[in-house]
């Protein structure tokens, strides 16, 4: 149990992630929401006026100024940057939202000034918000995996096309879908879940083949389409299918291995369980055609569980009470689906396989000539319908 006492919080950003940042906090008892900052001055003005805390304008104002002890970061991606490299030099505590940012470079900027924070303040925390990580299907998937019950791992598909996006969802604010406000398409906004969980539950691929297709369906200029392909050193592949232009959509895992396979699909796990290895029967078997027999085992979930937002909140505020370093998922880990991210979208963009680690100097100049390029003033439509928990994959 933590001590009887409130962490000082300030929010900044206050767009469609903003507004559930706020809506949690608001309702937490160990928090107390000491300021939130928008550029949009009306915007910081009513929202600081409706939750009755005060108005701020520029984070840097907002750090010096506030009293914080945390700060939650929910702007644009490149701007996760700064804020959070600022705010840990500060000795505050760094709650960020999803990608940690655009490449891996900036990535590395992020995790030395923690590193180097950290050295003077042990207790400082550093979060991402990866709060798929609390859905029950998903920790059973981890569980499993992690014991070792399929064995020698052989493959992984996860087919996700349940991200469909509307023209009006891109135009409704003027970063969104350009190189220079938003940094990437799919895998940079709707996708990080997903290629975190990828590498939560298998570990990084040592070679990524990448096809990403370039406003296919929408009218924007990153990527709406993606199929790639990865190799692991112990040889196990890996198949990624995304896209935000398919409806009606799949969220499909399969993960197979000598012992079985496992099927995530419809909110439901399934166990195809071999009675043997499969890779000893494939050796030993003098049938030509035979297959291992295999039981159908629907795997038992407990659903009714927290999740969301508020449970990776409510830890990181935890956290800093009892001066722990329990989170839900570390700064330092965000790295990790960005490789995955910026190695795909490198792949497609110079036609081959890379190795990893690759180049993330080659990743960051392909990356600057396309900002350079940018439309990023595309036009926004203000009055969009956008539902910020229609998004969440529960």
């Amino acid at each position: 149990m933590s001590i009887d006492r409130k962490v000082r919080v300030g929010l900044v950003g206050l767009g469609n992630i903003g507004n559930t940042h706020i809506a949690n906090l608001t309702t937490m008892d160990n928090v107390d929401l000491v300021g939130v900052c928008d550029i949009d001055k009306d915007k910081a003005d009513r929202f600081a006026a409706k939750h009755g805390t005060k108005a701020y304008y520029s984070y840097h104002d907002l750090l010096r100024d506030a009293g914080l002890e945390a700060i939650i970061v929910a702007v644009p991606h490149y701007d996760h940057v700064p804020i959070t490299i600022d705010a840990l030099e500060r000795g505050i505590h760094v709650l960020c939202e999803k990608p940690l940012t655009v490449h891996v470079n900036d990535a590395n900027k992020m995790i030395d000034a923690y590193e180097t924070a950290i050295a003077k303040n042990p207790k400082l925390l550093f979060g991402i918000m990866f709060q798929e990580r609390t859905y029950p299907f998903y920790l059973k998937l981890k569980d499993i995996v992690t014991h070792g019950e399929l064995g020698r791992l052989t493959r992984v598909t996860w087919i996700n096309t349940s991200w469909f996006r509307t023209q009006a969802y891109y135009d409704s604010g003027s970063w969104r879908a350009t190189w220079a406000g938003e940094g990437g398409g799919i895998l940079t906004n709707q996708c990080p879940h997903n290629l975190d969980m990828y590498q939560w539950l298998f570990g990084l691929p040592k070679r990524i083949t990448g096809h990403a297709h370039i406003g296919k369906y929408h009218n924007i200029e990153v990527e709406d389409e993606v199929t790639a392909y990865f190799e692991h050193e112990d040889g196990m592949v890996g198949h990624f299918i995304v896209t935000t232009a398919e409806s009606p959509g799949t969220n499909r895992l399969e993960i197979a291995g000598e012992n079985g396979k496992l099927v995530y699909e419809d909110s439901k796990i399934v166990f195809y369980r071999n009675r043997e290895s499969m890779l000893k029967f494939l050796a030993e078997s003098k049938q030509g055609f035979a297959h291992v027999e295999n039981w159908y085992t629907e795997i038992p979930v407990q659903t009714n569980v927290p999740v969301g937002h508020k449970v990776v909140t409510n830890r990181f505020v935890e956290a800093i009470l009892n001066g722990t370093q329990d989170l839900t998922a570390h700064g330092i880990e965000g790295i990790n689906g960005l490789i995955l991210a910026n190695g795909i979208m490198l792949s497609s963009f110079t036609h081959r396989t890379v190795e990893v680690p690759f180049d993330a100097d080659e990743y960051e100049h392909i990356l600057q000539d396309l900002k350079r390029n940018s439309k990023f003033t595309k036009a926004t439509v203000w009055d969009a319908q956008i539902n910020m928990n229609e998004s969440f994959n529960v």
